[in-house]
């Protein structure tokens, strides 16, 4: 016998990436051998609570199983077992890098000391990183020694910068979410698929498919967006395009002092330099420009007065509006700008390096811009101010003031011009006024910029002012009010017939006219060709039909282990069929040793029907009734015999049904009925099937397939998979 010890070891690491027996998300299940805790529950571990509430506080908010705010605190003191605190220390190592999740579950098995902990994570590489750290501390804790935890979590929130999505996309998927849209993240990066099939839609952050590339080339070409823009009769600064710093100076002169310069093909305001009065300041601004760009050209135009703001424009609505502000330090005669900058300005809290700050960081010893400006000062970031003097930094940048609810409609109007002419869908139009709440030409205001992929942080994030919904906005710019992106999704799960039902049901689907999509143990049919032989009832396989914008439905088969080991491969379905639950003597592996145990793992097929979506069935499963309550939507109960209880007390409810009478095949709805055919019509090798015909037609029927092309589509279809593989 093996002899026990004082540790948490893992057994197995699994990601099950759809809904599964544990919640409709994506976890991480583990398998954990807690040795001889078993027998030491959290208030036998001497110091354990005060060392574990110390390092991470933010365990006050766990609810647990009681409820309430402190409801894991609590367990803990009572005392409950290290697999269990090991998931919430999991989860809290989750939230404070920056990644927060919420669910976790931990069960015991038949086996003493072996206990299945789940957890969600919306990443698999950091929650598997967070469950090696959280075991790693809580050992540490237990045994009352060192844990560099600073240096851990530090790699763990690295981690989650480089492998989560970026908090704009991020924010759009949340606002999918909302209107139960679902996402598939299709690269590292942000790159994002809403919907399913032929349903989906695009995003890169707030790009879309619906995103010009002509548009994007002409927005980052600074003279054509002027010239397209004057010609429409947008305002723009008067200016030209130079080549060369003496042409600059040249150009200065002709529109007038002060004036603005900036790259040719430059974009959200880098190598800009403002308020330029003289010769020398105009030289050094086109060298600033010229580099910038990928081009040598510079853009030289009249200085506007006024602040900078930052409009979005989503499809053909002004969605919200930022406001830029100077950036000034006040010298106390003894630090230099350098150091000023880093107490006075890079203390405040919205700026840092990352994404999910509205502010960046400000470094006046290597932007060219900050020491063009101070140089006019007659300084650099080396310099002492005095003592009470003022120090411009930064004349223009810094947009992170929400100004949304101040903006005049003329102009709400005008940069939804400006992107039309532009042909963006998505834009952020930089503009120059003194007052925003005033229209732009009553004040010598200008559009000086289009951008397109703007940034979005400084909307949903301002520095000063209120969050907007910008997700939200280009979500309904994407699919309406009443689109969800979703086709018609049929799972099938049992271990009966499965495939022929998953056929039988694409067949039908195509013969209505649908481009179908099969994920079976038989293969992969698309429109009924099969284009790859083996199995294909795993994730990545039922993922290629998602992912296919020509697929219009999809049929997926399924099963225990499936289920147990990978999880659906869809978040919801329209239609979700049970055949049986047989099958638990096959998983003895995953800790099911008993009849009883399968019905949890069936009902993930239930649990995942939508609302106006609907269950089908089996009757002559003993718990139907019991699956049937787990329905979100309709219940249709199939079955060989016309006096099955549960489908006779499901008619006298006035509900569907699906059975055989005598040779006939029966559609009834309370106590109408409607015949669609004699099963001896059908091929000798389907009529020997009848439960398994009962099913598909069940699964057509609720899915509105007419009984004429259910009832074609039942003749004419081959059993046989074809032997061509296209």
């Amino acid at each position: 016998m093996t002899t026990k010890k004082k540790d948490i070891t893992p057994l197995r690491i699994s990601h099950l990436r759809g809904p599964n027996i544990w919640t409709y998300r994506p976890v991480i299940e583990v398998w954990l051998d807690i040795g001889e805790f078993e027998q030491l529950p959290s208030n036998k571990l001497p110091g354990l609570y005060e060392r574990l509430t110390a390092r991470l506080p933010g365990l006050l908010q766990h609810r647990c199983g009681v409820g309430e705010i402190g409801g894991f605190l609590e367990r803990l003191k009572e005392g409950t077992w290290v697999g269990h605190v090991l998931e919430h220390v999991v989860l809290e190592l989750q939230s404070m890098a920056g990644m927060r999740t919420g669910f976790g579950q931990t069960r015991s098995t038949c086996v003493e000391g072996v206990y299945k902990m789940a957890f969600r994570t919306r990443q698999e590489q950091v929650g598997r990183a967070a469950l090696t750290m959280g075991r790693d501390l809580l050992m540490a804790l237990i045994e009352d020694q060192a844990y560099d935890f600073d240096a851990e979590l530090e790699k763990l929130c690295d981690m989650v910068d480089s492998l989560c999505l970026g908090p704009s996309t991020a924010h759009i998927v949340d606002a999918a979410t909302d209107r139960n849209i679902p996402s598939i993240r299709l690269t590292e990066g942000n790159l994002v698929q809403l919907g399913h099939g032929a349903s989906q839609r695009r995003i890169w952050t707030a790009e879309t498919d619906r995103t010009s590339a002509i548009a994007e080339s002409i927005a980052s070409d600074k003279d054509m967006t002027k010239s397209l823009l004057k010609a429409c009769g947008v305002p723009v600064p008067e200016g030209s395009l130079v080549r060369s710093a003496e042409e600059a100076w040249e150009e200065a002169q002709d529109i007038g002092l002060p004036v603005v310069i900036k790259p040719y093909d430059g974009n959200h305001g880098r190598g800009v330099t403002l308020n330029l009065m003289t010769q020398e300041d105009v030289i050094a601004a086109y060298d600033i420009a010229a580099h910038q760009g990928d081009s040598k050209s510079v853009i030289v135009e009249r200085y506007i007065v006024g602040d900078e703001h930052r409009l979005l424009v989503v499809g053909n609505k002004m969605v919200a509006a930022a406001k830029g502000e100077s950036l000034w330090v006040v010298g106390d005669g003894k630090s230099t700008v350098k150091e000023l900058v880093e107490q006075q300005i890079n203390t405040d809290p919205r700026r840092g390096e990352t994404e999910e700050f509205p502010l960046g960081l400000v470094k006046p010893d290597q932007s060219a811009e900050i020491i063009l400006d101070l140089k006019r000062q007659g300084m650099t970031s080396d310099s002492i101010p005095a003592a009470e003097q003022k120090v411009l930094i930064q004349p223009n940048g810094n947009v992170a003031i929400d100004v949304t609810d101040e903006v005049h409609p003329e102009n709400a109007r005008l940069v939804a011009l400006a992107t039309r002419i532009i042909g963006l869908d998505i834009a952020g139009i930089d503009l120059v006024c003194e007052d925003i709440s005033r229209p732009l030409q009553e004040q010598g205001g200008a559009i000086i910029e289009v951008n397109a992929s703007p940034g979005l942080l400084s909307h949903l994030k301002p520095a000063v002012g209120t969050p907007r919904d910008i997700g939200g906005a280009i979500i309904e710019h994407l699919f309406g009010t009443e689109d969800n992106g979703r086709m018609p999704i049929i799972g099938i799960a049992g271990s009966k017939g499965t495939s022929l039902i998953a056929r039988l049901v694409g067949s039908m689907l195509s013969m209505e006219g649908h481009y179908s999509g099969v994920a079976c143990a038989d293969g992969l049919y698309l429109d009924l060709r099969q284009v790859v032989k083996t199995d294909c009832t795993a994730w990545n396989a039922g993922q290629r039909l998602l992912l296919n914008r020509n697929v219009q439905a999809a049929v997926f088969e399924t099963n225990a282990k499936r289920i147990l080991s990978d999880g659906l491969a869809y978040d919801k379905c329209t239609i979700g069929v049970v055949t049986d639950l047989e099958g638990h003597g096959e998983l003895t592996d995953f800790y099911i040793t008993e009849a009883e145990q399968m019905f949890k793992v069936m009902r993930t097929q239930i649990d995942v029907v939508l609302p106006h979506g609907c269950a089908v069935i089996n009757a002559a499963i003993s718990e139907a009734d019991s699956l049937a309550e787990l329905s979100d939507g309709e219940v249709i109960f199939y079955g060989t015999s016309t006096h099955n209880a549960a489908i006779c007390k499901h008619l006298q409810l006035g509900k569907r049904a699906v059975f055989l009478r005598d040779d006939d095949i029966i559609l009834a709805t309370g106590n109408d009925e409607q015949k669609l055919l004699a099963l001896s019509a059908l091929k000798a090798s389907k009529a020997e099937q009848p439960e398994t015909i009962m099913a598909a037609v069940a699964a057509a029927w609720a899915l509105n397939v007419s009984p004429d092309i259910i009832a074609a589509a039942l003749r004419n279809f081959d059993s046989n998979p074809p032997k061509k593989h296209y």
